[in-house]
């Protein structure tokens, strides 16, 4: 009579069919159990929840089952962590009997065997022994596989016998095209695999999930933010056990920001020490380190954070907030790459937006340093450049190298060998003859003299070219870096009134510009080489620098634009009908009514330094201590001090009539007024500058 199939042999068929990757660990698992003499004795598999550590355990039970290897498999979630416990529950699962002899005993000599530990973090208390007194008893046959969320303790990797019997196997999640295999094997439509590949990152467990969703549900339209339950499942395996709010709101802010330091986790959680709570976050599985802080897998960052927008708004939203308001304070205290780098961190933030995700494409190592034209690299940009655009841009690509090749910024690959650049053009250095040649230039700069001419000392800036080698405009690692250098010039850049970024593909880029307040500019737009270039910018001068970065934020969590964001009625003033405002203002200085009508308020001046809650008496505020930081400065010179003096005496607590505070001052009238005027011709000097710079205080 032919013996039926058991119902675990046909699980396990199941679960061969659909498994999918690991290639390199089944090769090795594979190579191990048929060697004549074991090269290792112990695979460590380590990796966080629902990477799929037990579904490659059981498919190495399935592969010694199809190679005839004995396999011993033990999962230590219901073992009693103590050496009789472990004893009693290998041998049961050994199908011995416990009162029998030992484990070690009943191998039998230069036979291989496979001892498979699943959940070993629940025997953490037992490693010492099991390293130690267990496993050394073993005949050498016997390969042991350790599966845990943890990696090898210390003493794993310092014992000199242990380092070269051992190896660690830790566990990432699928590629692209293995979770697609995964999908299409759990009869995932092809049309919904893109959508659950960008938002699981090939996590198994959310692939499961996903997977399971569909399954149960014809039709389904997958969309993250509908994706509750699955998210809410996922966070539970990520967190485990948290041992209280705090450990939580501690990795929520992990979870939020690009990577993590101590300081940075004090600051969030507003405490002043956080030692302890990014030590915890040290231990956690599927938080790892790298050379700029602490970040989580990408799934887990995605579950968080998805959950805690909805599970406690208020909280993602102060969170949101404290990270803006450190980064934007980094913003200004730094210079270079490392300036570029924290705004990539702010931009990070905005990474969950619906409407920013399709448009940027994020590498948790940063970005390459930015690099300037080196010799032979134009023959590569040409290229690009013909490849992308055509021969007639090719031409005016070498025009600006000739011209002003030190404009050029250029990201290079692993090689040293361009994989992308982009061009910021100073237009207000550009010779009559260089604004009318280029016709991307010219279109720029007659809508810049039709609609908004540049004040004497601002900059308007053209990004010229910009594009990755393979994919040009497209999303790309590259083309988010560019995007992050043109934040880091529009913050940097003193007296930046104007900015212009031409785009090949305008329809696809509005939504995004829209969004970060780069507005279409049609009358701007460009024909070169029969290409139509659609043209997006910003007024700097409206909505300067860090109100721009307070719009942003205000944007990301969807609450009402602050009033500096909106810069209702803002002006931009010539430095005439600027200097007239000042000397307004010192005339009333002690005025609020008289203050209140003055056109230094709808200044850049003023509201860049208001703040969020910009309304008349803020303005004002603002507006006198700009006045008074002005005059005092003039105290630091002996040789100014009396400037000081005479505007102190005539604005600040006047005398009741000049000719009394001439006499105050114990000057000659003429002299005084001499004085007067050269202190009033200072202070509008120092506003006009910062009028026109961006940080300047």
């Amino acid at each position: 009579m032919a013996v039926r199939p058991r119902l675990g042999d046909r699980l396990d068929e199941i679960r061969h069919a659909r498994f999918v990757g690991r290639t390199v660990e089944s090769a090795l698992f594979r190579q191990l159990i048929a060697a004549d003499s074991l090269p290792l004795q112990v695979l460590f598999v380590f990796g966080p929840g629902g990477i799929g550590k037990t579904t490659l355990a059981k498919e190495f039970a399935y592969l010694c089952q199809e190679a005839s290897v004995r396999c011993v498999y033990l999962d230590a979630r219901d073992v009693d962590a103590s050496p009789r416990g472990f004893c009693g529950a290998i041998s049961y699962a050994a199908g011995l009997d416990p009162a029998g002899p030992t484990v070690a005993q009943l191998c039998g000599e230069g036979q291989r065997q496979v001892l498979l530990i699943d959940t070993y973090e629940n025997l953490a208390p037992l490693d010492n022994w099991l390293r130690e007194t267990f496993l050394p008893q073993l005949p050498d046959s016997v390969l042991v596989v350790l599966s845990g969320r943890d990696p090898p303790s210390r003493m794993w990797r310092t014992d000199p016998g242990w380092q070269a019997m051992l190896k660690p196997l830790p566990l990432r999640n699928l590629t692209p095209d293995e979770g697609r295999a995964y999908l299409v094997s759990r009869g995932v439509p092809a049309s919904q695999q893109g959508a659950v590949i960008e938002f699981t990152h090939g996590h198994p467990l959310a692939l499961s999930l996903i997977a399971d969703a569909f399954s149960q549900h014809n039709g389904l339209q997958f969309a993250p933010e509908n994706a509750h339950d699955i998210v809410s499942t996922l966070v539970t395996h990520f967190l485990g056990s948290v041992p209280d709010r705090e450990h939580r709101r501690a990795l929520e802010a992990c979870a939020l920001v690009r990577s993590t330091t101590e300081p940075l986790l004090a600051e969030l959680l507003d405490s002043g020490d956080a030692h302890q709570l990014f030590r915890w976050l040290q231990s956690l599985s599927f938080v790892e380190p790298g050379h700029e802080g602490l970040f989580p897998h990408e799934i887990a960052r995605e579950a968080l954070t998805a959950n805690l927008r909805w599970r406690d708004p208020d909280w993602y939203a102060e969170l949101h907030r404290r990270a803006r308001a450190h980064y934007g304070g980094r913003v200004q205290q730094t210079h270079g790459f490392e300036q570029q780098r924290v705004l990539f961190d702010y931009v990070f933030l905005h990474r969950d937006n619906p409407l920013m995700r399709p448009y940027l494409e994020w590498q948790e190592t940063g970005a390459s340093m930015p690099d300037a034209l080196r010799p032979g690299d134009e023959r590569l940009l040409r290229e690009m450049v013909e490849r992308h655009e055509g021969p007639e841009s090719r031409l005016w690509l070498d025009y600006w190298i000739q011209r002003l090749p030190s404009t050029f910024v250029v990201y290079r690959d692993a090689e040293g060998k361009p994989s992308g650049f982009v061009v910021p053009l100073p237009l207000e250095d550009l010779s009559g003859e260089e604004r009318e040649q280029d016709p991307a230039v010219r279109a720029v700069c007659r809508y810049l003299e039709a609609t908004s001419p540049l004040r004497s000392g601002e900059r308007a800036t053209l990004f010229r070219f910009w594009m990755e080698r393979h994919t040009y405009q497209a999303v790309s690692a590259t083309q988010s870096l560019i995007f992050g250098r043109a934040a880091q010039y529009y913050l940097t850049t003193p007296g930046l009134a104007f900015s212009f970024f031409p785009v090949a593909d305008a329809d696809f880029w509005r939504s995004m510009f829209s969004h970060v307040d780069l507005p279409r500019l049609p009358q701007a737009d460009f024909v070169v080489g029969g290409r139509h270039f659609g043209v997006f910018g910003h007024d700097w001068r409206i909505r300067p620098p860090l109100a721009w970065l307070t719009l942003l934020g205000s944007r990301e969590i969807d609450t009402p634009e602050p009033a500096d964001a909106r810069q209702a009625g803002s002006v931009v003033l010539s430095e005439p009908e600027f200097a007239g405002a000042v000397l307004e203002a010192l005339r009333h200085f002690n005025r609020t009514d008289l203050l209140q009508t003055n056109a230094l308020l709808r200044s850049r001046l003023i509201s860049e330094r208001s703040g969020a809650a910009s309304g008349e008496a803020r303005r004002v505020e603002v507006l006198r201590s700009q006045i008074l930081d002005a005059a005092e400065g003039l105290k630091l010179s002996a040789r100014d001090a009396r400037l000081w003096s005479a505007l102190q005496h005539t604005y600040f607590h006047p005398a009741a009539s000049q000719e009394q505070a001439a006499e105050l001052l114990d000057l000659p009238f003429s002299t005084y007024r001499r004085y007067l005027k050269a202190g009033i011709a200072r202070v509008t000097t120092s506003l006009w500058q910062r009028e026109l710079g961006v940080f300047e205080q």
